[in-house]
């Protein structure tokens, strides 16, 4: 019936919405992908990434750092390419209660690159930056006037404003980076937008991406995956396909991420193993912690096809860095190509070193983990000089064949430099295996969750085991009232129980007496389960869910729902589990759970009334609510109007109050209810007043129902006054 109501409803809405739809168009192709191409020296080549910029107005010494830490860094490592993977900006007010786009910011931004260019003598065209959830906080659409990404980012202003970023490195070998920007083409405001959401479109273009050139390159080809978005955080298409399955059959490398932050962990990483339709094959996850707080930044290497990195935590200048190459660590390696699979080994060491400072001398040092860490060999590497390019490469040469071992920790490597001011820097020493041999380390139990759940699927998981078990606590209940409720044994077993000593009351029967005395109420019962029947149907609310002028969107349990060109509505999920999910479990459930209560106690009270009469059984000293109704003397209602004003007061208390149990039920609600006005107060500060007030279902009846539950199941009038206090 409800649903046949609302549909004429939804018409007439789009109908209202129909001149703001129409001019909701993207200004970038959703597949489109923009190509550039870059000569490089050798076959070893060497990236910087640094990811959740947050530029804000609020603090300013995050972009200053920017171009006094990250610009000389850039000097001295003079990289093949800079990624910026998304979160430019921090797009928040000052007590982050909302989002909203701030051009000050994006002109920040725009004037830090400036700077990073001039002091780190980076090619501009060699800077690659991509959008993050932040940097779409309130965007409408695309091209937008609130789209300052459009205006003010590298990618805009060297004409590269597409989704899909392929970037070409060519040397003896070829070196693919491919730069996906998966975020909303309607930037919900926070504190949704918090996965990315490709579409078909956008997966099928990365797959023919990675396809062209394993086809068309002439030389052996590594290909690295980046976007802001963990896959762990990206939902599927709206085909249900998703990217693993793309990366792992173009054998692409490792992906390349940020968007979880250092607060979570300074390195979450996974390791993909798929089996596709021809072969198995692998890839590596690994995530950046931001620069926001953690000033971070990732130097990573891809040597003949052996991908390995570094990353540095830039609270203060970076004077020397140290990257091994070759042998790559054995707890991270990528095993796609190496030459072990081509029953040959590497017999050379491949390390990089970035200073500013002249090197004059590098060793290597292997050691022996099963003989007590002792030194093994010791040995000089020498650099490799060119006299076209700066090229920080060291290279020694050494017999693989005496660190074959079946254990792939046994041995481990360090470098160590000494600069021409007489500065030692030594390398994190690490484990590795000339065979290929892979040791995954320990995984933290926080690693796992954020980064090998699929919350997508997790999402609907959680929100089908609320829904089921609150349809379970309305339904179940009330079959076992209506089989139950005439039967005169239950009567009388029920009457006995109560009554009896606590220790004789089993498990069962409470858990029996409270679902059927809760659903009792047919009015509270028909309420709550249309108010359930409301939250998984119906939207929660309406409003303006990007700007404040922006669409009018809905929101519903699967997914907001933005009105798009040609009428048609745009479903994004599992944005809104950050919402929902708090709301089901910290409100709906335990308002259920706390009406019943309420009805249960009242129908206990009454149990022990009629037991106590019964048996003509009064005590006089007991004043609480299970007693004190039944002591002589009791008033009646017209006794009240004799009472003072200070004692009608305690006695409309002592009537609402009841005993013990009553009162911990009502705390419990007040509980409930403050958790509910956080939550509603929350999304006020998202979104609006209006559009949360203007929303019976999550502001309004959840208070509603528990007010009128606690009034129904007040004591009757001789229920809890004491005599002491109608005599005086």
């Amino acid at each position: 019936m409800a649903s046949k109501l609302w549909r004429p409803l939804r018409v007439l809405f789009l109908l209202l919405l129909l001149p703001l739809s129409a001019s909701c168009t993207a200004a970038e192709d959703d597949a489109a992908v923009a190509r550039s191409s870059f000569h490089m020296d050798g076959d070893v080549a060497w990236v910087v990434q640094v990811s959740d910029l947050h530029i804000s107005a609020y603090h300013p010494d995050r972009a200053d750092d920017l171009v006094r830490l990250l610009g000389p860094a850039l000097r001295a490592i003079r990289p093949h390419l800079l990624i910026v993977s998304g979160d430019i900006t921090d797009a928040k007010n000052r007590r982050k209660t909302t989002s909203r786009q701030d051009e000050d910011e994006w002109i920040t931004y725009k004037k830090t690159i400036d700077a990073i260019v001039e002091k780190g003598g980076i090619d501009r065209r060699r800077i690659f930056d991509i959008r993050g959830n932040h940097d779409t906080y309130g965007v409408p659409y695309r091209g937008s006037k609130l789209d300052f990404f459009s205006t003010y980012s590298v990618s805009s202003q060297l004409d590269r404003l597409r989704t899909i970023n392929s970037i070409l490195l060519q040397g003896d070998r070829s070196y693919l980076f491919l730069g996906i920007d998966d975020t909303m083409s309607v930037g919900i405001r926070y504190p949704s937008n918090l996965f990315g959401n490709p579409t078909d479109k956008r997966i099928e273009a990365v797959n023919s991406e990675l396809q062209y050139w394993t086809s068309h390159s002439n030389v052996p080809i590594t290909k690295v995956v980046f976007g802001h978005f963990p896959m762990s955080f990206t939902s599927s298409s709206e085909g249900g396909q998703r990217y693993e399955s793309v990366f792992a059959r173009q054998s692409i490398s490792a992906y390349l991420c940020g968007h979880l932050h250092a607060k979570i962990s300074k390195h979450l990483w996974r390791y993909h193993q798929m089996k596709t339709e021809e072969r198995s094959s692998s890839f590596w996850e690994w995530e950046l912690g931001d620069w926001k707080e953690s000033r971070l930044m990732r130097i990573l290497a891809i040597d003949r096809g052996t991908v390995s990195f570094v990353d540095h935590e830039l609270k203060q200048p970076v004077e020397t860095s140290i990257l091994i190459t070759y042998p790559a660590d054995s707890r991270n390696m990528n095993i796609l190509e190496l030459e072990s699979k081509k029953g040959s080994l590497r017999n050379d060491i491949n390390v990089l070193v970035f200073s500013e400072e002249l090197i004059l001398n590098v060793s290597a040092r292997v050691f022996d983990s099963h003989n007590e860490f002792k030194i093994v060999e010791d040995m000089a590497l020498q650099h490799i000089s060119s006299s076209s390019v700066y090229k920080p490469l060291f290279h020694a040469k050494w017999s693989a064949e005496n660190y074959r071992s079946p254990y792939p920790t046994r041995y481990w490597l360090q470098v160590f430099v000494l600069d021409s001011h007489g500065k030692k820097t030594l390398s994190e020493r690490r484990p590795f295996s000339v065979e290929g041999k892979m040791a995954i380390p320990y995984r933290p139990w926080l690693n796992r969750l954020m980064f090998e759940v699929e919350w997508e699927a997790m999402y609907k998981v959680l929100l089908w085991i609320n829904l089921a078990f609150t349809l379970i606590l309305l339904f179940i209940p009330k079959m076992l009232y209506h089989v139950f409720k005439r039967s005169s044994s239950y009567q009388r077993w029920a009457l006995s129980v109560i009554a009896s000593p606590v220790q004789q009351r089993n498990t069962c029967f409470w858990l029996v007496w409270f679902l059927m005395e809760g659903s009792s109420s047919k009015m509270l019962w028909f309420s709550l389960t249309l108010y359930v029947f409301w939250i998984s149907q119906m939207p929660w609310f309406w409003g303006h869910a990007t700007s404040e002028n922006g669409e009018i969107a809905q929101m519903y349990l699967s997914g907001w729902s933005v009105p798009s060109s040609g009428m048609s509505w745009t479903n994004y999920n599992p944005d809104v589990m950050v919402i929902t999910l708090p709301f089901l479990y910290l409100v709906v459930v335990p308002v259920v759970v706390l009406v019943y209560g309420l009805f249960a106690e009242r129908s206990a009270a009454y149990l022990r009334q009629h037991r106590t009469r019964a048996e003509g059984r009064v005590n006089p000293s007991d004043t609480t609510s299970e007693s004190a109704s039944f002591v002589p003397g009791s008033p009646d209602p017209g006794s009240l109007m004799k009472l003072s004003y200070k004692n009608k007061i305690k006695f409309m208390l002592r009537k609402f109050c009841g005993g013990w149990t009553r009162r911990l039920i009502l705390l419990a609600c007040l509980i409930t209810a403050a958790i509910h006005l956080k939550l509603s107060s929350m999304l006020m500060s998202a979104y609006g007043s209006t559009p949360v007030v203007l929303s019976p279902p999550l502001t309004w009846l959840p208070l509603l129902l528990l007010s009128v539950s606690a009034y129904c199941t007040m004591a009757p009038v001789d229920y809890t006054i004491e005599p002491r206090t109608v005599h005086s």
